[in-house]
């Protein structure tokens, strides 16, 4: 197969210390949820949270979301491991690739509430918050695909095709060298989804878990038609990839509870200076919110301790 241009993949994936690996994919993993944390943590400030809780809660939630993400690619996939010839030691060999976002999300979610709980937070602000550094963290986590040459699609010509060594081409596809270079794809598309969800959140003012909602149903918006390009083996419904009806449900949900919860006003999240930090309380309504839909309204309407629900006041601008 013959190209004008190609995106080459690295050489190699994984680089030693010694005796101790240093594997690309891990080191994705771990940069995207920096970035997801710090993301957050301004987000989460400007909102009213206190400094340090988005760390606090990520103690709970990263543990549960990689054990999540491992059990749905597990569960999902489980031929190379409990199928003929497979090796179920390899079901914990997180490095070789292999972390499916449902289940992250979903468990990590779980591990959020239980902090978040804990800490007398709501876990709808907490998810409004966090929605777009997940977004950026999935991104530079699919650098990870790229470092292990896995989960490309189908044989294509195109300029920006993806080369694929041959011992990672699947079978069938021996002959083809260019792929489709869907990590990029979604690379890409989950940056664009993450400046939406925060251009929707600054002009609608989202709360109650709008946001979030917003960022389950852009994801699987942009899943549902790269997960259509992969070739990849995975077990399919009626001859259709069982992601795809995964994205199906689950962004329809996600579109149904952003109808359900539309019209609703931004949470103020009240929380005392010196008090508890269980001691967290949400405004049905904040009177200053009517106000700013005008261009000329004063910024004088008062809020409870003395502060504002607006841009200048406890809600400053954040990613």
């Amino acid at each position: 197969m013959t190209v004008l241009a190609s995106i080459p993949s690295p050489s190699q994936g994984t680089w030693y210390l010694g005796p101790f690996p240093l594997r690309a994919y891990a080191l994705c993993i771990i940069a995207g949820i920096v970035a997801a944390a710090w993301i957050t943590e301004k987000r989460w400030v400007a909102r009213g949270g206190r400094p340090g809780e988005v760390l606090d809660i990520a103690i709970w939630a990263v543990p549960f979301g990689i054990v999540g993400g491992r059990l749905y690619h597990v569960i999902t996939t489980p031929q190379p491991y409990f199928g003929e010839g497979g090796d179920p030691i390899r079901a914990f060999a997180i490095w070789e690739g292999g972390l499916g976002i449902w289940g992250a999300i979903a468990l990590g979610g779980v591990g959020a509430w239980i902090a978040c709980r804990h800490r007398g937070i709501p876990l709808p602000a907490f998810g409004d918050a966090i929605a777009p550094g997940l977004l950026v963290a999935q991104a530079i986590g699919r650098l990870g695909n790229w470092f292990n040459q896995e989960l490309f699609g189908s044989p294509t010509t195109l300029p920006w095709a993806l080369e694929i060594d041959p011992a990672f081409r699947q079978q069938g596809y021996e002959s083809f060298s260019t792929f489709h270079p869907t990590f990029l794809y979604e690379l890409l598309w989950n940056l664009a989804a993450a400046a939406v969800v925060v251009w929707a959140d600054r002009r609608f003012r989202l709360s109650h878990g709008r946001a979030f909602a917003l960022y389950v149903a852009l994801y699987c918006a942009g899943r549902l038609w790269i997960e259509l390009l992969r070739i990849d083996d995975a077990n399919r419904i009626l001859g259709v990839r069982l992601n795809v009806f995964t994205c199906v449900v689950v962004g329809v949900l996600a579109v149904a509870y952003l109808v359900w919860q539309r019209g609703r006003p931004r949470e103020v999240l009240d929380r005392a200076s010196d008090g508890d930090a269980d001691d967290t309380s949400t405004a049905a309504e904040d009177p200053a919110d009517e106000a700013l839909t005008s261009a000329d309204a004063p910024d004088s309407t008062p809020a409870r301790d003395g502060s504002h629900d607006t841009p200048g006041a406890t809600r400053r601008d954040a990613p």
